[in-house]
């Protein structure tokens, strides 16, 4: 029976030494303590010695005149000082009276609006919600919008159209909310395709109405309106008549009644 060897393995042979291996030379760590402590005290004493220098250099200055306090006394302009403004020229004033006076006055040869929703002429919140379709929903939006209280006056001209004006002010304490009511009745005034409108004279951005077909939302008959804005106070204007209503008619009353206010 043969059998069969294993190869040698190569081992490596460690090199041959020429002699004893000389001993590898010893590292004795040097003493630095002494000399670091010395550095760190001359640097503190330099620290300290350039602080002293500087504080007897500026305690050596004179010191530095501060500027005044007080202002220079203002020239006054000659002549006699300004007084008040009168109550016509004072819009707070006016606006705070009684609302009623800054509605327009019933032209002559009119006739009494039965349909006016005030006896005297007043509106407050509760009678100014029920004008409108969602009462309840009318109340709570006129609460929000910081209502204060609107006055109302109308008559009835030749020809049986009918006039009403109304003049509602809000508070303003946290919103402008004139302008945005203002906007807001626009806007629905002009949601109608037969619907031509105009600016107010004298408001920005005032507009009016005129519906030029009849229509079971306006009652029988045609319909025309207004709508504008002054500081708090906005300005709701109908006109009605079994004709179509003349735009120049709106135009005039909206104009008057703002510039009364």
């Amino acid at each position: 029976m043969s059998t069969t060897e294993s190869p040698e393995r190569a081992v490596p042979e460690p090199p041959e030494l020429s002699g004893p291996p000389e001993a590898a030379p010893v590292s004795v760590p040097r003493r630095r303590g002494r000399t670091a402590r010395r550095l760190t005290l001359a640097v503190v004493l330099g620290l300290v010695a350039g602080t002293c220098a500087g504080y007897l250099v500026q305690a050596g200055r004179t010191p530095d005149k501060l500027p005044s306090l007080s202002q220079p006394t203002l020239a006054q302009a000659a002549g006699e000082a300004l007084g008040p403004l009168p109550a016509a020229q004072d819009h707070q004033v006016k606006v705070d009276g009684d609302l009623r006076e800054l509605l327009l006055k019933k032209p002559a040869g009119t006739r009494a609006n039965p349909a006016i929703e005030s006896d005297d002429g007043r509106l407050g919140l509760t009678a100014y919600a029920e004008l409108y379709t969602k009462p309840d929903v009318a109340f709570r939006d006129l609460l929000g919008d910081e209502f204060r209280r609107a006055a109302v006056t109308g008559w009835i001209e030749a020809g049986d159209r009918t006039v009403e004006i109304r003049l509602v002010q809000f508070r303003q304490v946290e919103e402008q909310t004139a302008v945005d009511r203002a906007a807001d009745a626009r806007h629905w005034a002009a949601d109608d395709a037969h619907t031509r409108s105009w600016p107010v004279p004298g408001t920005g951005d005032g507009e009016l109405f005129v519906h030029d077909r009849p229509d079971s939302r306006f009652g029988p008959g045609y319909q025309a309106e207004a709508h504008a804005w002054r500081g708090d106070i906005v300005l709701e204007m109908w006109v009605y008549g079994p004709k179509p209503i003349p735009p120049t008619r709106v135009r005039e009353l909206a104009r008057q009644q703002m510039e009364r206010l």
